[in-house]
């Protein structure tokens, strides 16, 4: 394998920094090299947050350039949007968490909300494999992060990692207090997704 360039978009609260951080362990588990950097921005007040990592074999730099990310991972629609059009390749892949953060513009009437069927549409459009993540009655809003995370487990859209380098990561950088539930919904989430790929 070469290098796997990952771009993850967020907005503040919403665990992007754990998830980049779990994704960096896992690769570090699994013997891959890791350069990953993060830019927060306005994360205290909703504001987005970004972060690059780059996995594999020969990796000299952490930044993804604009059009050349393999791999966009996203918490919520409008960021998905943005990481779509700006960073993913064509015949990359995105996935994202099917949740609305509505932006100051959606809210004062100057712009209409994203909409799933847009994403899906652009993706298209550049050849993106795109999937959205949903699962009902989650416990915690909080754990988003880690559905999205068990989704690309599952699909193994990350060359070099398997199953159980994500889940050793995660177990040791979930908040203590939230390991147990955080491992159930992956383990839960990493089987539909392997069940969906196996029926593809």
């Amino acid at each position: 394998m070469n290098t796997t360039q990952i771009y993850m978009i967020g907005v503040g609260g919403q665990g992007i920094g754990l998830l980049a951080e779990v994704l960096a362990h896992a690769g570090d588990r699994a013997g891959l090299a890791i350069r990953a950097v993060d830019t927060h921005g306005l994360a205290q007040r909703g504001g987005s947050v970004e972060s690059f990592l780059r996995v594999g074999t020969r990796v000299f730099s952490p930044l993804v350039a604009p059009g050349e990310a393999d791999l966009v991972i996203a918490l919520e629609r409008t960021e998905a949007l943005r990481g779509l059009c700006t960073y993913a390749r064509p015949g990359g892949r995105l996935v994202w968490y099917e949740t609305a953060w509505q932006p100051l513009a959606v809210r004062l009437g100057r712009e209409a909300p994203v909409e799933t069927a847009a994403i899906l549409e652009h993706a298209a459009s550049l050849g993106v494999n795109a999937r959205p993540v949903h699962v009902p009655d989650l416990p915690d809003p909080r754990m988003q992060n880690v559905a999205v995370l068990a989704t690309i487990a599952g699909l193994g859209w990350i060359p070099g990692l398997a199953t159980n380098h994500y889940r050793e990561a995660l177990e040791a950088l979930a908040p203590p207090r939230a390991v147990a539930a955080n491992l159930a919904l992956f383990d839960a989430v990493v089987t539909a997704a392997e069940s969906g790929r196996a029926r593809a």
